[in-house]
C-alpha cells in the first residue's frame, strides 16, 4: 500500500474542499474527493414565491451569484412556459459574457497561476529578455522592459522585507517548476495587471445588474432595465457605450495577454497536456440565446461520451428533454439520508452526518450522473467540456481558437497537439482561455445586436405571465464559468414545493456513486507524478484546473454553536 497525502483544506478555491490521495513509486493510484459543507438552500427556498428564488440563490456562493440567478430565473420561466423579449435576452447575455471574463481572469492569474509560476524565481530575470519574450507573443502595449523591470524591483522590495503577501506559501523551487526566470517575471507581472483588467469586466456586469455581485437587474419574463435613450435614469447610450468601452478593455487582455500566457505556459509543461484526463464523458449545455424562445444559440450544448468528439449529441433549447431527462443525482456515498440515485424534481434534502469514511459516506457532495440509454455515467463539465462540444459540433470561433492554440504550441515546441491534448490538466487552462476569447467576440457582438435593436424602436424588456394552480415543473440551465449550471423547481399553487441546484462543482468534485465510478477530480488525479509529498504541487495543479467553487456545491451551519466548521489553512 502506498502513502496516503491529504490536502485539508484545498486553498485557492471557493469553499472548504478536503483532497486524499494515495502514492505510490512517486505516481497516484487513487484518490478521494471531500466537499466539507453542506449546502441548504434548496431547504430555505421551500414555500417561497417564485419570485425570490433568483434572489436568493446569488447567495449560495460569493463569486457565482450572477450565474445562479440567471439559472433560477430561467428554471421558473421554463415551468411557465413564458418567452423572454431579444432585450432581456441581449443584456442578461452581456452579463453573462462580462462575468465569464472576469472569472476566467481571475481564476487563472489569481487562482492557479503559482501552481505553474515560480515567483521569487523571477528576482533572476533579465527584463529586457522578458520583453522580447512577451513581445514575440502579442502585441499588448504593457510588455516594454519599463514595464518588467518596475515589477521586478517592487517584487524585489516584498521578498526583501520577507513579507511576500499572498506569495508566502508558495512551493518555491519545487522540482516540477520549470518556467524560465523571465518567464516567471512575465507572468506575475500580468498577474498584477490582471488585477486592473478584471475590474472592467465587472464594472460592466454592475452598470447593467444595477449591483456587482448580487444583480438586482432580474426579473421572472425579462430584465428591469428601463430603456430609454433620452432619459439619464434609464438604459440610454451613455451607459450602454461606457459599457462597451469597459467590454473593449476586457477583450484587449483576453486576446493579448490571457490567451497568448496561457499558451506559453502550456509550452514549457507539454507534459501536463498528457496528465489529468480523467473522465472522458463531458456535458455543456448552450447559452447566450439569439431568440425569445431559447431554440437558437451562440454557444453550444451537448454531450460526448468515450471521449468520441466525431459523435456529439447536441442539446438544442430549454425545453430539449435529452437533458431535462436524463440528469440524476446519487448519494450513496453522500452525507445526506438514504443511498438513492433520483432525478432533481424527485429528491429530498435530507443531511445525515455519519463520518468521514471512504468505504461507506465521505461528502456533502452529491454525485450527478447523466443516464443514456439505460447506462449511468459520470460527466466532466467546465470550459474544456463546452470547448469540445463546440469543436465537435463545428463552431467556428471555437475552431477558430482551438486551432490557433494548437497550432502556437505546435510551433513553440515541436511537438504534435492537437484537440485531444486539452483532455489534460494543462488543457482545461488552455480550453478556458480559448472560451474566454471565444466570448470576448461574443459579448462585443451581443452589444451590438441590442444596441441595433434599440435603434428599430423596440424598448420591451419583460413579459407578463401568471401562475397556474396546477404543479408545474421547469428547468433552467446556464453554461457558468466552472460548466454547466441547472436549477430545478418544482411549484404548487404558485409556492416553491421542491427545489434544486446541479452544480458545476457538483458533478466535478462528486465522489463515488454505488457503482464506485470516480467523480472528475478523483479521476483526474489518477496516475499524476507526485516529487514530493509533503509538497503535493502536481494534486493542486490538476484540482485547480477544473476551478472548484465548493460553496457553490455546499454550505455548513451549526444553528446549535452558531459556527461554521473550523480548518487549518496550509
Amino acid at each position: 500500500m502506498g502513502k496516503k497525502i491529504r490536502i485539508d483544506p484545498v486553498t485557492r478555491i471557493e469553499g472548504h474542499l478536503r483532497i486524499e490521495v494515495e502514492v505510490d513509486n512517486e505516481v497516484i493510484k487513487n484518490a478521494w474527493s471531500s466537499s466539507q459543507m453542506w449546502r441548504g438552500i434548496e431547504v430555505i427556498l421551500k414555500n417561497r414565491d417564485p419570485e425570490d428564488a433568483w434572489v436568493i440563490t446569488q447567495r449560495i456562493c460569493g463569486v457565482c451569484t450572477t450565474v445562479h440567478a440567471i439559472a433560477s430565473v430561467r428554471s421558473v420561466e421554463n415551468a411557465l412556459g413564458i418567452e423572454v423579449p431579444l432585450n432581456a435576452q441581449y443584456i442578461r447575455n452581456i452579463i453573462i459574457g462580462a462575468h465569464a471574463l472576469h472569472d476566467h481572469i481571475v481564476h487563472f492569474y489569481h487562482l492557479s497561476a503559482v501552481d505553474w509560476v515560480d515567483v521569487v524565481s523571477s528576482l533572476n530575470a533579465d527584463p529586457r529578455k522578458t520583453a522580447e519574450i512577451a513581445q514575440s507573443l502579442s502585441e499588448w502595449p504593457h510588455n516594454g522592459t519599463s514595464d518588467f523591470k518596475a515589477v521586478k524591483n517592487k517584487l524585489s522590495q516584498f521578498v526583501g522585507s520577507g513579507q511576500i503577501g499572498p506569495f508566502a506559501n508558495g512551493y518555491w523551487g519545487h522540482p516540477a517548476m520549470k518556467l524560465p526566470p523571465e518567464v516567471n517575471l512575465l507572468a506575475v507581472t500580468h498577474y498584477l495587471q490582471a488585477l486592473e483588467y478584471q475590474r472592467y469586466a465587472d464594472s460592466a456586469v454592475a452598470i447593467l445588474g444595477g449591483k456587482n455581485p448580487h444583480i438586482q437587474n432580474l426579473a421572472i419574463g425579462g430584465v428591469a432595465n428601463a430603456i430609454n435613450l433620452e432619459n439619464e435614469a434609464t438604459l440610454n447610450m451613455e451607459k450602454l457605450m461606457k459599457v462597451k468601452f469597459l467590454l473593449e478593455k476586457a477583450v484587449a487582455f483576453v486576446k493579448q495577454v490571457y490567451l497568448p500566457d496561457v499558451i506559453a505556459i502550456a509550452s514549457f509543461y507539454p507534459e501536463w497536456l498528457e496528465y489529468g484526463k480523467g473522465v472522458d464523458n463531458y456535458l455543456a449545455v448552450p447559452d447566450m440565446p439569439l431568440d425569445t424562445k431559447g431554440t437558437l444559440f451562440d454557444l453550444p450544448g451537448g454531450t460526448i461520451f468515450n471521449g468520441d468528439l466525431n459523435n456529439v449529441t447536441p442539446i438544442k433549447g430549454f425545453n430539449d428533454p435529452y437533458f431535462r431527462d436524463n440528469v440524476r443525482e446519487s448519494i450513496y456515498h453522500s452525507w445526506y439520508d438514504g443511498n438513492w440515485m433520483k432525478h432533481p424534481w424527485d429528491e429530498e434534502t435530507v443531511p445525515k452526518y455519519t463520518g468521514y469514511d471512504t468505504g461507506k459516506k465521505y461528502s456533502w457532495t452529491k454525485a450527478p450522473r447523466f443516464v443514456k440509454e439505460e447506462k449511468v455515467y459520470p460527466m466532466q463539465v467546465g470550459p474544456l467540456s463546452q470547448v469540445l462540444v463546440g469543436y465537435g459540433l463545428g463552431h467556428d470561433l471555437i475552431k477558430k481558437y482551438v486551432d490557433f492554440a494548437t497550432e502556437k504550441i505546435r510551433s513553440l515546441t515541436g511537438n504534435d497537439i492537437n484537440i485531444n491534448h486539452l483532455k489534460s490538466t494543462a488543457g482545461r487552462h488552455l480550453a478556458r482561455a480559448i472560451r474566454a476569447a471565444v466570448i470576448a467576440d461574443l459579448v462585443m457582438k451581443h452589444w451590438e445586436l441590442l444596441v441595433n435593436n434599440i435603434a428599430k424602436g423596440d424598448n420591451t424588456i419583460w413579459n407578463e405571465y401568471k401562475y397556474p394552480t396546477s404543479e408545474i415543473k421547469g428547468v433552467g440551465f446556464h453554461e457558468a464559468p466552472r460548466g454547466t449550471l441547472s436549477h430545478w423547481v418544482v411549484i404548487s399553487n404558485g409556492k416553491i414545493k421542491n427545489y434544486q441546484a446541479v452544480v458545476p462543482s457538483t458533478w466535478n468534485s462528486s465522489p463515488r456513486d454505488s457503482k464506485g465510478r470516480r467523480g472528475p477530480y478523483e479521476e483526474s488525479l489518477i496516475g499524476n507524478p507526485v516529487a514530493n509529498i509533503k509538497k503535493p504541487l502536481e494534486v493542486l495543479r490538476t484540482v485547480h484546473s477544473f476551478d472548484p467553487c465548493i460553496a457553490c456545491a455546499v454550505h455548513l451551519f451549526d444553528p446549535t454553536t452558531k459556527e461554521k466548521v473550523r480548518v487549518k489553512i496550509l
